[in-house]
């Protein structure tokens, strides 16, 4: 089985000719980040141990165990992997990508949209199209067009001003600052800042702040955090605070999450 390393990431996979291509993914080490970068192919990253993040136009996606995130073609990106990452990486040609996402986001991974990950990545990365080889890979691409779509995602807005308070926010997310604080230091009424961050957004303020720490605090547990240190980078007063809003946004308290995730 093909595995592409932390060392082989700049593998020209593009210039594979075959129409859907997958790899096992594998790095070891506790953190690591590409460039950013666009491939011709679309892609799809399936994590199975680790969590994997996104950056893209339009937002950042949180990939954690057992799910999945759509790259379509050509679209510009940046990769952070945090913990030690296992998963499947597979490319695929534009043309047969045309009934998929046409934007980036996370899917939900079957029982068999695993396995067909997995099968297609034991297949040698030279091998003929027409074969059974294609024919799994028909079935892949019929499993990511109807996956259920996942929900952590972080809208990133275009307005210089907004983009400008939410990177401060992501710098420091542990500043608990109102909403009306930050309409006051960047001169507008708490109406209009309010307004034009779910205009941007499709979020309120709250709401944005609030998938920001879950996907903060689902990337640093994986790293190996603790619930009561995580807590406390976020700003939150109490351990308890916190896993409130963990479990009102997820269902769940963050140890449970990462262990399910994790099994």
């Amino acid at each position: 089985m093909p595995v592409l390393k932390s060392t082989e990431i700049k593998l020209d996979v593009d210039g594979i000719s075959r129409d859907v291509v997958t790899m096992g993914l594998k790095i070891v080490t506790r953190k690591y980040e590409t460039r950013f970068h666009r491939h011709r192919k679309a892609q799809c990253v399936m994590t199975v141990s680790g969590v994997l993040t996104c950056e893209a136009e339009g937002g950042i996606w949180i990939v954690p165990p057992q799910a999945a995130i759509w790259i379509p073609p050509g679209v510009e990106h940046c990769i952070t992997l945090a913990g030690s990452v296992e998963g499947y990486n597979t490319f695929v040609e534009p043309v047969v990508a045309r009934g998929l996402p046409s934007e980036c986001c996370t899917i939900s991974v079957t029982p068999l949209l695993r396995e067909l990950l997995i099968r297609t990545a034991q297949y040698p990365i030279k091998v003929a199209e027409g074969g059974m080889e294609s024919r799994v890979a028909s079935l892949l691409l019929e499993e990511i067009a109807i996956a259920e779509m996942g929900q952590l995602h972080l809208p990133m807005p275009k307005d210089r001003r907004l983009r400008a308070i939410f990177q401060n926010i992501m710098d420091r997310p542990d500043d608990r600052k109102t909403l009306g604080s930050w309409a006051k230091r960047h001169a507008m009424s708490e109406r209009t800042f309010a307004r034009l961050i779910v205009a941007e957004t499709g979020m309120s303020f709250g709401r944005w702040r609030t998938q920001l720490s879950i996907i903060l605090a689902i990337q640093w547990m994986a790293e190996g955090a603790s619930v009561q240190q995580v807590a406390s980078d976020l700003g939150y007063e109490s351990v308890g605070s916190f896993v409130t809003m963990f479990r009102k946004a997820l269902g769940t308290s963050p140890g449970r999450y990462m262990a399910g995730r994790g099994s």
